[in-house]
């Protein structure tokens, strides 16, 4: 749905669908990268709630910055290095439930791919930042998507995939046609813009809005529990979130 939509808008907005081959290399591991997101955030969300997820999902920012230090030798002040340290905290808060001792691999594996998923969108963010600056935002995701379509239909081609699809209800297309043509299509097209026009740690400050969104919908359309806990939590993951990012003129 999302290709339908991009190459309607690249076609009405007369864009050139011409193929670098050589850049298609960068757009293949991009595509790699993002099947794996998905498919972990995905997972994820099926032993945890999605209150969690948003919370998790707001640390991205700081894998942005560790890796933009690690990559592209971007500074890391005293007070970022301790805005990691405040947002980890709240992370394991969040994960243990206030409880330090409830944290393991396997009863909070949910949480624990939620926060791999927040690490490979790092990656992938990174990524995009590099081929964007030669190839056009809106051209990199319709062939992204074209590629990771290539990747995902093989494994998804059954009988049982099919009868799902075809005996949707209301709600479910509603869903589907959301998730694919706004938070893929639209959504991914303007990150990858945003990426282009500023850089990582500035585009990746903007998500500190997204946990707020999350829990809120969260609580409006699904009914999950806010406790005292998940808020706290969240505070001080966007409290160290905003640290990691801040920039001091001197120090």
């Amino acid at each position: 749905m999302a290709v339908v939509l991009l190459f309607v808008i690249a076609k009405a907005t007369k864009r050139d669908f011409s193929i670098d081959w050589k850049k298609h290399s960068g757009i293949l591991l991009l595509a790699i990268i993002a099947v794996f997101h998905l498919w972990i955030q995905v997972t994820g969300l099926k032993y945890t709630t999605a209150s969690n997820t948003g919370w998790i999902i707001g640390i991205t920012p700081v894998f942005m910055a560790l890796l933009g230090y690690l990559f592209f030798r971007e500074k890391l002040r005293i007070i970022n290095i301790a805005g990691i340290i405040v947002a980890s905290f709240g992370l394991l808060l969040l994960i243990g439930k206030g409880d330090f001792s409830k944290i393991d691999l396997i009863s909070n594996k949910g949480d624990v791919m939620v926060l791999v998923s927040a690490f490979t969108w790092s990656i992938y963010s990174l990524v995009n930042k590099k081929i964007t600056f030669s190839y056009p935002p809106m051209m990199t995701i319709f062939y992204l998507f074209i590629t990771m379509a290539v990747i995902l239909i093989p494994f998804n081609i059954s009988g049982e995939a099919l009868y799902s699809v075809i005996h949707l209800s209301g709600r479910g297309w509603f869903a589907v046609l959301f998730l694919g043509l706004i938070c893929s299509g639209i959504s991914y097209v303007f990150w990858a813009q945003a990426l282009k026009e500023m850089d990582s740690a500035r585009a990746g400050s903007f998500l500190y809005f997204e946990p707020f969104i999350t829990i809120f919908t969260a609580w409006l359309i699904l009914n999950e529990q806010i406790t005292f806990v998940i808020v706290l939590s969240g505070v001080i993951i966007t409290t160290g979130v905003i640290l990691v990012n801040k920039k001091l003129r001197s120090l």
